[in-house]
């Protein structure tokens, strides 16, 4: 009897403890939602205007994370008023929370490799790079919630090797931009120093950022409080610490009617020389725009006139007329 007894008062004890867990999931699920419904219009309204598939893959990180809080909320709603606990719906926020924080850190590294930001593809040795990391970051991190013994080093490892390629291609990128500004104010290009100086600022708080997210996970990964009388606690500060970040960084990559020239980015890095894209301006009346076309010729990418030669291909972005008194400007 005694016995009894002890176990309701530690079921009453448990259910007091994890009661605010199904409004705090729902909370985030309806935050997380609309930031990811937010991103989407974002991107879709200003189409036109950048080369946007880096903001579709970053959209779809709130749309992951709204659903693992979904099913997070749908779990412990079912568990305090249905008494039924689905192992599914636990199993399914487990996974989706594993491929959150992997999609995350594989987007982190698109944007430290300057993906649609200083190049408009990245090469087949980042790609697999990228590919590789994201897919042995979200192994270890399995083993590691599942508490598989020696993955605590592997993830940890792991995240340190994710970190330092993400600071050494930020700085890169950092020192190319910054050599491209000196070339525009040497040489005096000054139709190409809003957009680099642009991208510039980009980096730099996105490198400010990465730093955060790095204190961040170190505090979580050394967290040794497991009481449960806590646990909602922790929950509420490492998800909005999380939404907070990606904010942040989300806000500073966003699609937006950016400066002139912004879009304009060679196809790949190029590791011989560092240039600035040459501008050439050529005036033409509606009338004849008209008559402009070409199969070869690309909004803001290179044309290559030969199959495989990046070499001797030529940037393009053309400037629809609105009339015939407004002259456009071609670059060529």
């Amino acid at each position: 009897m005694e016995n009894a007894k002890s176990l309701g008062s530690y079921s009453d004890g448990v259910d007091a403890v994890y009661r605010p867990l199904p409004p705090l999931y729902l909370a985030f699920m309806v935050i997380w939602f609309f930031s990811a419904f937010s991103w989407a219009l974002n991107t879709y309204n200003y189409r036109h205007f950048q080369t946007n598939r880096l903001q579709w893959a970053l959209a779809s990180v709130p749309l992951i994370k709204a659903l693992q809080h979904a099913l997070s909320f749908l779990f412990w709603n079912s568990c305090f008023y249905t008494h039924v606990c689905s192992l599914w719906m636990s199993f399914g926020a487990y996974v989706i929370g594993v491929l959150f924080q992997t999609i995350t850190f594989v987007s982190f590294m698109l944007i430290s490799n300057g993906y649609c930001i200083t190049c408009e593809h990245l090469s087949a040795s980042e790609r697999r790079m990228t590919s590789a990391l994201g897919c042995v970051f979200y192994l270890t991190l399995v083993g590691y919630r599942a508490s598989i013994p020696y993955f605590f080093v592997l993830l940890l490892l792991n995240y340190f090797i994710i970190f330092y390629m993400i600071f050494c291609h930020v700085s890169q990128n950092l020192i190319v931009l910054r050599e491209q500004l000196s070339f525009i104010e040497d040489e005096d290009v000054h139709e190409m120093h809003d957009a680099v100086y642009k991208k510039y600022i980009m980096f730099k708080k996105f490198q400010g950022a990465m730093h955060i997210v790095a204190v961040a996970e170190l505090a979580i990964f050394i967290n040794m409080d497991t009481s449960l009388e806590n646990y909602w606690i922790r929950l509420l500060v490492r998800e909005w610490a999380q939404f907070c970040i990606f904010l942040y960084i989300g806000w500073t990559f966003r699609s937006q009617q950016l400066t002139p020239r912004f879009s304009v980015m060679p196809n790949l890095k190029s590791k011989v020389e560092i240039m600035v894209p040459p501008i050439y301006s050529i005036e033409m009346d509606a009338e004849t725009f008209k008559d402009l076309s070409s199969h070869e010729w690309h909004i803001g990418v290179p044309t290559s006139p030969c199959k495989g030669s990046l070499t001797e291909s030529v940037l393009v972005v053309i400037q629809h007329p609105r009339d015939i008194s407004h002259r456009p400007t071609l670059i060529n």
